[in-house]
């Protein structure tokens, strides 16, 4: 009696957990596609969630509306499922540059990062784009910011974007493709306006 109510009592966990990952993988789906994220910088959903915070324990959760001043730094927790000795590619991309009417800049890299070891530390990765902020110039409405995570068939040997300080008309999908990379496997995305905050970052100096 006592085993038969343990196997229904780990059966409804494993129906719970289950249950719980299809919810979670149908909303990022979802969420990517009512936001256009799919098709306007890939062409499927990622696989899985990414959990990114930035300090002061702000959470990017699939389109919520942060401010300039809050994501101006680099991210403090990036997390994704990993495989062992796997290698990761990291994106961070704006499809909305100059504004989301009239991306005529469609893609804008803000932060690039390969051969990121499967341990998912960052730091110890090979950055080929620095990262930037999110700056959106005023009256172009809400941007989203898109995060991608690859996974890598082999290390990555790209120095061209060493050289370039060009980060406009850039496609996540292409540079994807050129180096095999098939689908996201984690991503996530949030949303940013102008602020007052950002006629400081733009004012020249003196």
């Amino acid at each position: 009696m006592a085993s038969s109510l343990y196997v229904v009592c780990l059966l409804t966990l494993q129906l719970h957990f289950l249950r719980s990952w299809a919810t979670g993988a149908m909303t990022t789906s979802e969420k990517f596609t009512e936001n256009g994220v799919v098709p306007d910088v890939v062409s499927t959903s990622p696989a899985n969630l990414l959990e990114v915070k930035y300090a002061g324990d702000l959470v990017v959760d699939l389109g919520n509306t942060l401010k300039p001043s809050q994501v101006k730094n680099e991210p403090v927790h990036i997390k994704w499922p990993t495989e062992s000795g796997a290698l990761y590619t990291v994106i961070f991309t704006d499809p909305d540059a100059p504004s989301r009417k009239n991306p005529t800049f469609r893609e804008w890299r803000h932060w690039l990062i390969v051969n990121v070891p499967s341990s998912g530390d960052i730091s110890q990765g090979e950055v080929l784009t620095p990262y930037m902020g999110s700056m959106p110039p005023a009256g172009t409405g809400l941007h989203r910011y898109v995060f991608l995570v690859y996974k890598q068939p082999g290390k990555i040997h790209d120095d061209k974007y060493g050289r370039r300080s060009d980060r406009a008309k850039w496609s996540a999908a292409k540079f994807a493709a050129e180096h095999n990379l098939g689908s996201p496997v984690a991503g996530n995305f949030f949303q940013v306006i102008f602020t007052e905050y950002l006629m400081k970052v733009y004012q020249p100096s003196i």
